[in-house]
């Protein structure tokens, strides 16, 4: 402990830049966490289908008619605004939100979190990792 002291005072620049990547490493650990809690994998979301889970589309209509999840509702960003008065029974329920490629997912989430809806998430990588999994899209 004593060389350590001795260290950091002989070079306190060095000192104070490793406790500033340490800092940084920990708040990304920490974003990195929080984000997995609220972001589902394509394969996950095929189990959360399964299960009842309502999909929801952000993407525009035009988008949503050329490709779209088997189930999914189109919303629009207002749309989801008032979601809590028109999706009343899917409050329990997990509720999926995708986009292209994810963008627009975490700020759906807190969207749906500050309207109560108890199990939120969004589709991780967007429609984007979905087809990436070869996983089939329905037309409309």
């Amino acid at each position: 402990m004593d060389r350590l002291l001795e260290y950091v005072s002989h070079h306190p620049g060095l000192a104070a830049a490793t406790a500033l990547v340490a800092a940084l490493v920990l708040v990304y650990e920490l974003r990195a966490r929080a984000d997995s809690k609220v972001t589902v994998t394509p394969q996950e979301l095929i189990r959360l289908m399964n299960q009842g889970a309502l999909v929801i589309d952000l993407r525009p209509s035009e988008q949503y008619q050329a490709g779209h999840l088997n189930g999914a509702r189109q919303m629009s960003g207002e749309q989801l605004l008032k979601a809590a008065e028109t999706l009343k029974k899917y409050r329990e329920k997990p509720v999926v939100v995708y986009d292209e490629a994810g963008s627009l997912g975490g700020a759906a989430v807190r969207q749906l979190s500050a309207q109560g809806f108890t199990q939120p998430f969004a589709l991780r990588g967007g429609l984007a990792a979905w087809r990436a999994d070869n996983l089939p899209v329905a037309r409309a």
